[in-house]
């Protein structure tokens, strides 16, 4: 087992992991920007090292400073929570070069699941469902055009190294495709230094739903059930839950059986999520693979009281996992909270929290690196709190959460709190009836004055 993880992230997830390794009797090193330096993580880890200025090219990204930071601590293992560099191939290999172990995929692993055309031609060998679509990258706006009339409107166009709705755009009309060509091309070249597209049949009044899995190192994987996030802006989830209230145990079945063919093909080591679109006639497509933890695995956790960092813990050190799928007994639902503001257009809304009470009780959990005085830097992600209930059945993890959520008071900055709170008064979202242009519908009424 490793003597020193050192925790390649910041924030909520740095966080978490801490709090694993300690109960597993692992010293933690926390590395932070100069903007994170009164964060919890850095409070709460055996060590901390800083790592560069608040520019997460500069910090979080800057693989040299990293693997310094743990070379002087004489860290034995990475974890990189999500984001950041958590896929990153070249820094996986960096890792394994310097004889440290990176606690995620392999670097073959990454570039052969992190480019979408590349992990769903790897999908259609393995007998996973797939969107209809191009055979790899398209080579011409021409080849682009005369696929998309065979196939028929509408179309998705996507940038193979895309990711958080970069470089995507859904096409209704052969007149609107040049346009939608172009601009997504030009916006996958900003954000990816990567232009390569492919083209998919668009899945109408989609939902989407991701399987957990693990795998070993023996080539073994098992699936942790699914979770529904359809609740989404701008390709960015705001709330799942589990079991998804559209899954019957048929389709449960068909996609966990699925996720584990499609992890044991190709070897998969780790925890890592099959994320799928399904129809509203219910077939399921493959969407793409996270080679990573996801921020909502409290989620899964809860409806079956599993820790999944320690799996992963296990896992990169050898343990061969137990093979058992499992089927969630309870309800769990999360709430992303974001420091944004749900009535202008969630504009970001960086700042000093001047008050912070947490929401507690029975089936509640909250994951926060957050606390009255701390101030949120502008630098990096909105996110500050995942708010989770679980209960018995849905109808109760909802009424949870509204009491939760009632409780939650935080002041001196903006947050999707009143957004939560009116989701979970929303007669859609409470029959079970969401699909990903939910949000396109969905409009906040006016904050009530004091």
């Amino acid at each position: 087992m490793f003597k020193k993880i050192l925790i390649a992230n910041r924030g909520e997830i740095a966080l978490r992991i801490i709090r694993t390794c300690k109960e597993m009797g692992i010293k933690t090193v926390a590395v932070y920007s100069t903007a994170d330096a009164e964060s919890l993580h850095v409070k709460f880890a055996d060590e901390a090292v800083c790592i560069g200025p608040p520019a997460s090219s500069e910090s979080y990204l800057k693989m040299s400073n990293i693997i310094a930071a743990a070379e002087i601590t004489n860290a034995d293992a990475i974890h990189p929570g999500y984001g950041f560099l958590s896929e990153n191939a070249k820094f996986s290999k960096i890792c394994e070069e310097h004889n440290i172990k990176f606690i995620g995929a392999s670097p073959e692993m990454i570039e052969k699941m992190g480019d979408k055309a590349s992990a769903k031609a790897t999908m259609k060998k393995a007998g996973v469902p797939c969107v209809p679509g191009s055979d790899g990258i398209l080579e011409s706006y021409e080849q682009t055009e005369k696929l998309a009339v065979e196939m028929g409107f509408p179309v998705m166009l996507k940038a193979s190294a895309g990711g958080g709705g970069k470089g995507m755009r859904a096409v209704w009309k052969k007149e609107k495709l040049r346009d939608a060509w172009d601009s997504a091309r030009h916006e996958a070249r900003a954000a990816f230094a990567n232009d390569a597209m492919y083209l998919e049949k668009l899945i109408e009044e989609p939902r989407h739903i991701e399987i957990q899995i693990v795998g070993d190192s023996r080539g073994k994987a098992c699936h942790l059930s699914e979770r529904d996030c359809s609740i989404q802006r701008r390709h960015q989830k705001l709330t799942e839950e589990t079991p998804s209230p559209f899954m019957t145990d048929e389709l449960r079945n068909e996609m966990g059986l699925a996720a584990v063919r499609a992890a044991e093909f190709i070897k998969y080591e780790g925890a890592g999520t099959i994320e799928f679109l399904v129809d509203k006639h219910r077939n399921f497509y493959f969407m793409e693979m996270n080679t990573r933890i996801q921020v909502e695995h409290p989620i899964t956790e809860q409806v079956i009281d599993f820790d999944l960092i320690r799996e992963q813990i296990l896992v990169a050190a050898g343990v061969s996992i137990s093979g058992k799928n499992y089927t969630p007994k309870l309800h769990s639902i999360e709430c992303r909270i974001n420091a944004e503001d749900p009535y202008n257009d969630f504009r970001p809304s960086p700042g000093k929290i001047t008050t912070l009470h947490a929401p507690g009780g029975h089936g509640v959990r909250l994951d926060t690196h957050v606390y009255s005085g701390y101030t949120i830097p502008p630098n990096y992600d909105s996110m500050i709190a995942k708010l989770i209930t679980t209960a018995q059945t849905r109808d109760e993890a909802i009424s949870k959460m509204k009491r939760a959520l009632d409780e939650f008071v935080i002041e001196g900055i903006k947050t999707t709190i009143p957004f939560h709170r009116q989701l979970m008064e929303h007669p859609d979202y409470l029959a079970g009836n969401y699909t990903t242009k939910f949000m396109e519908s969905f409009k906040m009424e006016a904050p009530v004055e004091d």
